[in-house]
């Protein structure tokens, strides 16, 4: 087999068993059975607020009052700057924000109140609804970089669109909410009483997704025929859903709530942790929330699957963040980190053979064998698992378990580490390691190294081949077994969690390393018109046909935001003032607050 055919069977391989993943978990997933019911029988705008729930709340779980626990201080007490470090600093920032308006720019010219710009043909997606994805996602961004004539086009032009209707018939109330919802609230708490019409239009839309949550059991539908509960037609929830999507709606929700002093946001959400206090001790692995739940059959036991990766990631992210956001004033979040933290540290986080021999971490996957009833690591490392250093870090800061800190450091530098592997500087989606345990199994051995990428997933044919030519063919660097998917997609995770523990420890390593990394995914990515998500983060970045002309809204609502707060003064976004959600959002944390909506 020539080593471009090779190359072209393993890419094939790669492709298939993604699409082979997906399909098994559409075909798993038990959405709404589909109606007569269409988006084009409902004509906007809703009165939402004027729709009489099908199923009435008993009584309503009002927000925690009392006293605010004590909350340790979470940012490093930055010193002075030398003019040196100044300098460099401002340099840095300044290319952030060059490479940010050059993405703007691409999105104002062709994909202006669009979802995504395609940065390579200069068109247009809307896989979100047609209202404008990018350019909500992108408010507070534009705000925190001060571009002040931009931001208040944008904010002019938020005015115009319909949150109490959706172009797409089946919502993502998920990704609805930590965008769109997230993105209003957040813009205004950044501009504070200056655009009252954020707000306004974050009710707007709060009003319609908590529509969602009119069920028998008052759990949301994940992807939710909007046009039903317009109607006021029988809704149920999901027989089967994501746990990421049922557990990560609390920030924005009770955010709102906090805002607009209208109780029910935050009911909406109390139940949902409720549901998960209750059941996280019975899940196959206790502790920790399979990657698929029923919300309507309340069942947290049938999968066997567990992960801090993706489809799970931000429940997780939401519990420490949300003790943040309620000033420790509720303890199910606390507890229901440390129960899950014990065993991710147990199952899941484990150090990679690499040839640096570096003590590093990832975080991993497992499942129960249904055979002998044991953890089985998996150790996949994926693109959406590095936020989980800045998770552990931030809550080491606010819970007191300071001695975390140093797990927190080897995930973070686990990512960075697989950035710094790759020849294009830019970590893949998912790929598979070799985990090792004690410093004598972890010295680094060519021999092991070669062991496991002969029998990393490949069929029996590949087995037979030379490791040395696997690793030619498949542009393998050491350490790593195989790359299941080579793509980037302009993801913000690992930086995230780079820019968390930098503002923790002030440590300068952390800043260089964000540079390294803005600098290999700028020239990797950038196009005429914006920045793409590239095919093979193995093959030179000179490939054209690499572009995948796809700029999701998370790009600049996300990735370039933490990369331009790192290279900013520490005050901006202080983490003892915001609270991020999962979209980067930063939410003001209620005791920080100064000034009251107008």
């Amino acid at each position: 087999m020539s080593p471009l055919i090779r190359r072209i069977a393993v890419l094939c391989a790669s492709a298939t068993l993604l699409y082979l993943a997906f399909r098994q978990l559409t075909v798993n997933a038990t959405f709404p059975l589909p109606t007569a019911t269409s988006s084009d029988e409902v004509k906007g705008p809703v009165k939402w607020k004027n729709i009489s729930p099908r199923y009435t709340i008993a009584s309503t779980i009002l927000l925690p009052t009392g006293t605010p626990s004590a909350i340790p201080r979470i940012q490093h007490e930055f010193g002075a700057e030398t003019q040196h470090n100044k300098a460099e600093r401002l340099q840095r920032q300044a290319a952030v924000k060059k490479a940010f308006l050059h993405s703007w720019d691409g999105y104002k010219k062709y994909a202006w109140l669009q979802d995504e710009v395609t940065p390579v043909t200069g068109g247009f997606r809307n896989g979100f609804g047609q209202r404008g994805a990018t350019l909500v996602d992108t408010l507070d961004t534009l705000a925190i970089m001060g571009l002040e004539e931009e931001f208040e086009a944008a904010v002019k032009a938020v005015k115009g669109i319909d949150f109490t209707t959706s172009a797409v018939p089946r919502l993502n109330v998920f990704e609805t909410t930590i965008r769109y919802l997230g993105g209003l609230l957040s813009a205004y708490d950044v501009s504070q009483t200056k655009h009252r019409v954020l707000l306004d239009k974050a009710i707007e839309l709060g009003d319609m997704l908590y529509a969602a949550f009119d069920t028998p059991n008052r759990m949301p539908i994940g992807r939710w025929n909007w046009a039903n509960a317009a109607l006021s037609l029988r809704q149920e929830a999901d027989g089967q859903g994501l746990s990421a999507e049922l557990g990560s709606l609390t920030l924005e929700f009770t955010r709102l709530t906090q805002l607009s002093s209208d109780p029910k946001y935050f009911d909406a959400v109390a139940r949902i942790t409720n549901l998960l206090s209750k059941h996280q001790d019975r899940t196959q692995l206790p502790g920790l929330f399979p990657v698929r739940v029923s919300p309507a059959r309340e069942d947290f036991a049938q999968d066997t699957h567990f992960t801090l990766g993706g489809m799970s990631d931000s429940l997780y992210e939401y519990l420490p963040k949300q003790h943040l956001l309620l000033n420790g004033l509720d303890p199910q979040y606390r507890n229901l980190y440390s129960n899950a933290l014990r065993e991710a540290k147990q199952h899941l986080f484990f150090r990679p053979l690499n040839s640096q021999n570096a003590d590093i971490l990832m975080s991993g996957s497992a499942h129960v064998s249904g055979a002998t009833g044991k953890v089985v690591l998996d150790p996949q490392g994926q693109h959406l698992a590095c936020f989980t250093g800045g998770m552990v870090g931030l809550a080491a800061k606010i819970f007191n378990r300071t001695d975390e800190l140093v797990i927190a450091r080897k995930l973070v530098d686990g990512c960075i580490w697989a950035y710094d592997s790759m020849p294009t500087g830019v970590m893949p989606e998912q790929f598979t390691l070799i985990p090792c345990r004690g410093e004598e199994d972890c010295k680094w051995r060519t021999e092991k190294w070669n062991e496991a990428v002969k029998t990393a997933g490949f069929d029996e044919y590949a087995r037979q081949l030379d490791a040395a030519d696997i690793i030619k063919e498949d542009g393998l660097p050491p350490g790593f077994a195989r790359i299941s998917d080579r793509r980037y997609l302009l993801r913000p995770e690992a930086i995230e969690s780079v820019f968390i523990m930098y503002r923790i420890t002030g440590d300068p390593l952390l800043a260089d390393a964000a540079w390294r990394m803005f600098e290999s995914i700028n020239n990797a990515t950038q196009t005429e018109i914006a920045h793409s998500a590239i095919a093979d983060v193995t093959l030179p970045i000179d490939h054209g046909s690499q572009k995948l002309d796809q700029c999701e809204s998370f790009w600049m609502a996300e990735t370039l935001k933490y990369f331009y707060l790192i290279f900013s003064e520490p005050t901006l976004m202080s983490l003892d003032e915001y609270v991020f959600n999962t979209e980067a959002h930063p939410l003001r944390r209620p005791q920080a607050a100064k000034h009251k909506a107008e």
